[in-house]
């Protein structure tokens, strides 16, 4: 038999090599885990992308996942400064006496915001939710309001919330999609006080209570959110995890136990962040190029992006990806800073992935006469 010369051998694995990572590189996305949930949904948190989904639009009851909304609507009034972390609050004879699982405050007695905010995000504490409602609306109806009023500002449409902690209603309802809004805008605008949400356990009054969130303590990755239960709403939970750079948020509503949400969920997480990979392609109010302007005090205009551009692929396809930016083809003087003059498009095997608009980068004022002349005049020959 023949020998081989040791080149050729080389040459061949290397070409077995490359086809074998092209074939690897081509592997379709398998379908998502089957979940058993009546809604369930996972979502890139940079990209907003949504990677697998079931119902995430269906009006469902929220349990204590209504208390991610209660705490927002609370750190937006801390940032406000309309409330502080010390203040004292009064414990009402409502909130003392509200049923299910608590923090066990006491009537008439004064317990600080921080303390109400870690007793219901970590304790789930119902008592916590209405004694925080009264003290920045008044009462736990008008706070409702407050919170419906952040609900559509999110653009959670198909959400209402008649009180703060997730008591049964027919009028009170979410949807995965929803939820997932709401978690996604408290981890961007608040990280310092979303780091309570990874607290593990409690203690006020002289009793610990732990995090009823299983997943802090089986997925290291694992920094919140919320669990919920009713007896109507079935076992809930809203979680998130951060490997590497890529954060993943995932919602799963109505499932069977304790054990389902938290298995349903780690399932959900696992899936995403191993067949999927979150890129940064362009930071916010950078110049991704310059454009003529008509009839203006300056002939070029830088455009860019209002926000960071991030995009989620299947893993191993980040180098197909081609991005178009489409200028409007004429633009004329004046033009203000932040004003749409065009979009950008992604798109991957001929599929789009995004469009976002671009925006003007600085202000352009009208030009002189004799600008406005000389400009018309080449318009004229164009």
């Amino acid at each position: 038999m023949p020998v081989k010369h040791p080149l050729f051998c080389i040459v061949t694995c290397l070409l077995l090599l490359h086809a074998l990572q092209g074939a690897v590189a081509a592997m379709p996305i398998p379908a998502p885990p089957t979940v058993a949930a009546s809604g369930h949904l996972l979502m890139d948190f940079d990209s907003g992308q949504i990677l697998a989904e079931s119902n995430a639009d269906q009006r469902l009851e929220p349990a204590s996942l209504t208390k991610i909304m209660t705490a927002y609507a609370a750190m937006r009034e801390l940032k406000a400064g309309n409330i502080r972390l010390d203040d004292k609050v009064l414990v009402s004879k409502k909130a003392w006496r509200t049923p299910g699982s608590r923090m066990f405050i006491e009537v008439d007695k004064q317990v600080t915001v921080e303390q109400l905010l870690k007793g219901m995000i970590v304790q789930s504490g119902n008592d916590a939710s209405v004694a925080l409602a009264e003290h920045i609306a008044g009462s736990e109806e008008t706070f409702a309001n407050l919170m419906n009023n952040h609900a559509k500002r999110l653009g959670m449409s198909n959400s209402h919330f008649v009180n703060s902690t997730g008591l049964p209603d027919e009028n009170h309802y979410t949807t995965a999609k929803d939820i997932a809004k709401v978690s996604a805008a408290t981890i961007h605008e608040f990280p310092e006080y979303y780091a309570w949400y990874a607290e593990k356990e409690f203690t006020f009054n002289n009793i610990k209570q732990p995090n009823r969130n299983r997943l802090l303590w089986r997925d290291t990755s694992v920094d919140g959110i919320k669990t919920g239960h009713t007896e109507s709403a079935g076992y809930c939970l809203v979680a998130s995890a951060k490997r590497d750079s890529m954060r993943l948020i995932s919602v799963v509503m109505g499932t069977s136990g304790e054990d389902a949400r938290a298995e349903e969920s780690k399932s959900l997480l696992n899936y995403g962040f191993r067949f999927f990979e979150t890129h940064r392609l362009y930071d916010a109010e950078t110049a991704l190029t310059r454009t003529r302007v008509w009839k203006g005090a300056a002939e070029t205009l830088a455009v860019g992006l209002e926000q960071a551009l991030y995009i989620t692929v299947p893993r191993n396809q980040y180098d197909n990806l081609q991005a178009t930016l489409n200028v409007d083809p004429k633009l004329f003087a004046p033009i203000n800073k932040g004003q749409k003059v065009g979009s950008i498009e992604v798109m991957l095997a001929g599929e789009r992935i995004t469009s976002q608009p671009l925006i003007a980068l600085e202000q352009v004022d009208e030009g002189g006469l004799l600008t406005t002349l000389k400009d018309s005049v080449l318009l004229w020959f164009d």
